[in-house]
């Protein structure tokens, strides 16, 4: 949220409408799973990973495509353990949740210029 507030200049114009979203979009996945945790008898946390932080728009980007693939990794092993758990459906919606992550990933490579 603070990257899409404080991205500078008409070339970071899209992506900073793109990240708004984007923060929206993490909120209702920190929702969707914290549902989950509660429905198999666990407290979700409501503490997070230290965020990076740069006052250069490319830097931004790059920090923010970091924590993109990081996360599609991390979603990518919570799939394979709720699978392995038996935990279908809790599989079912972290599937919903990565494929809006990968979607995240590529508007960054795409203002980035990255393929």
């Amino acid at each position: 949220m603070v990257f899409s507030s404080t991205l500078k200049g008409a070339e970071y114009g899209n992506i900073a409408e793109q990240l708004e979203k984007h923060a929206s979009d993490e909120l209702q996945h920190a929702l969707k799973v914290a549902k989950q945790i509660d429905y198999l008898g666990g407290t979700p946390t409501t503490k997070g990973k230290e965020a990076e932080s740069s006052e250069y728009p490319k830097e931004m980007l790059e920090i923010d495509l970091r924590a993109e693939q990081d996360t599609v990794k991390n979603y990518r092993e919570r799939i394979r353990q709720a699978e392995q758990a038996g935990e279908y459906a809790l599989s079912e919606i972290l599937r919903a949740i990565i494929t809006q992550e990968q979607d995240h990933e590529i508007d960054l490579k795409d203002a980035l210029g990255l393929k």
